[in-house]
């Protein structure tokens, strides 16, 4: 005997999960529809500040004599971090900009919350499509470090574990959009511009970006200090399967803390956002 002759409520449980998965996939479709008809200005407005960067310190400064990366160039130091920090500021914003506008006096977030989902499942969806963009985002960075350079100091690549990289670069987004979620339902929305732009721009100065962690080993304090940076282990992990020669952090260390920092960060932003949702 079948389980729905068994169970009379079976055929409404797989309608209601049916209908939950379909409409999980419509909003999806939609932010994807909204990210295309708006991919020119997009490129534009994530490319600048990663060719403004790359410029000044993969062409001018090697130019000038003031190259940071020795023997090594310095846009192959800089590729991925860049990716790094232009796949987390995107993620991060694609969530929290139009949150705060959501849960803001309108409550628009009501609208969305009458979609057959359970909320978690909502803010789980704002989560991948953040994800989504962040890694188109970061696309944008690699021809601009790869053409815009010095003579002579081109980024070396060298990518020894596709699947490892694609992980990395998975996890990496996720990591940043489950941290987007969970800022957007934190920070006030007066305060939310100013206070988001100051956590930014320390992330950044400190997330091993602009060079590589094992480089910190002659100032101790800091190496320690920036291990409570999520952007450290998105670079150092792009860093190992990008470009190992610069040296990076273990394999080990940045897939665990990417791994169980996104499934922690995750479970709380999840748990704000219903809350913030129902009130």
């Amino acid at each position: 005997m079948t389980t729905s002759t068994l169970d009379p409520t079976a055929p409404r449980l797989q309608s209601s999960r049916g209908a939950a998965w379909r409409a999980y996939r419509a909003l999806t479709a939609r932010d994807l529809y909204v990210l295309g008809r708006n991919l020119p200005v997009l490129l534009l407005q994530v490319g600048l500040q990663p060719l403004l960067f790359t410029f000044a310190f993969a062409y001018v400064m090697p130019s000038i004599g003031s190259g940071l990366g020795g023997a090594t160039s310095f846009s192959t130091i800089l590729l991925p971090g860049l990716i790094a920090s232009t796949l987390t500021l995107q993620s991060i914003m694609s969530v929290t900009g139009p949150l705060a506008a959501e849960l803001g006096p309108g409550r628009e977030i009501t609208d969305r919350a009458l979609a057959p989902l359970p909320i978690w499942a909502l803010g789980l969806q704002k989560i991948t499509s953040s994800a989504i963009f962040g890694l188109v985002s970061s696309l944008v960075v690699v021809p601009i470090v790869w053409l815009v350079h010095a003579p002579g100091a081109a980024p070396q690549v060298q990518v020894g574990n596709w699947p490892l990289l694609v992980v990395t670069l998975v996890l990496s987004a996720l990591l940043a959009s489950t941290l987007g979620l969970l800022l957007g339902t934190a920070i006030d929305a007066s305060a939310f511009g100013a206070l988001l732009g100051l956590l930014l721009a320390a992330a950044t100065m400190l997330g091993c970006v602009y060079y590589p962690w094992t480089a910190l080993d002659s100032i101790g304090w800091v190496q320690v200090l920036t291990l409570a940076n999520p952007l450290v282990y998105m670079s150092e992990g792009l860093r190992a399967n990008l470009t190992p020669a610069t040296g990076h952090m273990p394999t080990w260390a940045y897939l665990t803390v990417l791994t169980l920092g996104t499934a922690a960060l995750g479970y709380l932003a999840l748990r704000r956002f219903t809350r913030r949702v129902r009130t």
